[in-house]
């Protein structure tokens, strides 16, 4: 190895990592052009790439713009088929996009293809429990709460849907559970549980949307 060539080398590796951290991580950004220029002049392709789509669609995501998000999911799925992730990404677009049916079967993926995860049993729940589905939101509720007993927003949520089933007793115990439970980053859970706790108990018109 000439006296040149260690450092090149040490030079050429430090640009491929920069690089595909750039890949994996444009995302970070919130500048969706920053993913864009990833997906066209990378050199990484195949799974790789399919990174940055999934940046892209998060900062489609954060901006509002869901139909956008599910088209750049689209390509990550198509280039990495395996990544739960992408599907429970793509079936919460779906859902604040107003398609619930599609929402439910990418979050029926997800749980395929990582069972032990929390989000897409909840997300499903909340999603089921929109389409008026309350016994099968319920079940994914339940399984929630078995995979994660310490999250209050899905005991609430949970006591929301048997409030719509005309079960307030049943409804009333998750409240006081979920006040008893950690109240999370922003409290809603506490403040909704409060609410329902001290109102006259009555079948709840709506759930609410994930706590993301």
């Amino acid at each position: 190895m000439t006296r040149l060539a260690a450092p090149l080398l040490i030079v050429s590796g430090v640009l491929v990592a920069l690089s595909l951290h750039t890949v994996v991580n444009c995302g970070d950004a919130d500048e969706p052009d920053v993913c864009s220029a990833v997906i066209s002049f990378s050199p990484f392709r195949g799974s790789l790439i399919a990174f940055a789509y999934e940046g892209r669609g998060r900062v489609a995501m954060r901006h509002g713009n869901y139909r956008v998000a599910v088209v750049d999911f689209d390509a990550a799925i198509r280039l990495n088929p395996n990544r739960a992730f992408l599907f429970r990404e793509r079936g919460f677009a779906y859902k604040e996009h107003g398609e619930l049916d599609r929402a439910i079967a990418d979050y029926d993926q997800a749980i395929a293809l990582d069972p032990a995860r929390v989000a897409p049993y909840y997300e499903r729940g909340l999603a089921l429990a929109a389409k008026g589905d309350l016994d099968r939101a319920l079940l994914s509720y339940n399984t929630a709460i078995r995979l994660a007993p310490q999250d209050a927003d899905v005991r609430v949520n949970r006591g929301l849907a048997l409030l719509s089933q005309g079960r307030p007793e049943d409804a009333r115990a998750d409240f006081q559970a979920a006040l008893a439970l950690p109240p999370g980053r922003d409290e809603w859970a506490h403040q909704v549980a409060r609410d329902r706790l001290n109102a006259p108990i009555e079948r709840a018109t709506q759930v609410s949307a994930p706590r993301r």
